[in-house]
């Protein structure tokens, strides 16, 4: 069985409640485990994020478009912009190990999107970002 749901937000930080509630909606609808919503919340909240903060050169309001889709057991998180290229799997690894003074702001984020997830992958077309993070979850339904 497979699902899938999108949502067009703007580049404002107030929009991941919408988008939370359009992810729990979607949880509850495919009886996905709960244990692994978490997952995806943060790791939307991170992607978000640094969209809204970080993308946009100008002060104008954008679309951005995520998409959930669930497929044989792996839920697929796609997060696409029209923001200034950016590739976050170019972005090194943070040393999570070196003491809180001497670690460089920013970058965390990131880092735990690639250790929360199973794959992520990022395509540029035209002028939209596009990241797509996977992670198998449990088939069996609740």
């Amino acid at each position: 069985m497979s699902a899938k749901v999108a949502i067009q937000v703007r580049n404002d930080l107030v929009e991941l409640e919408r988008v939370n509630e359009v992810f729990a909606a979607f949880w509850a609808s495919n009886q996905l485990p709960e244990d692994a919503i978490f997952d995806f919340n943060l790791a939307v909240d991170e992607v978000f994020t640094n969209i809204v903060q970080h993308g946009y050169a100008d002060q104008l309001d954008h679309e951005v478009r995520i998409e959930l889709a669930f497929e044989s057991g792996t839920v697929f998180l796609t997060v696409e912009d029209d923001g200034v290229p950016f590739n976050p799997l170019d972005a090194p690894d943070v040393d999570v190990t070196a003491p809180l003074r001497e670690r460089a702001i920013g970058g965390l984020g990131i880092y735990l999107v690639r250790k929360l997830m199973d794959g992520v992958e990022y395509a540029r077309a035209g002028n939209r970002n596009r990241l797509v993070m996977k992670k198998k979850v449990s088939d069996e339904r609740r």
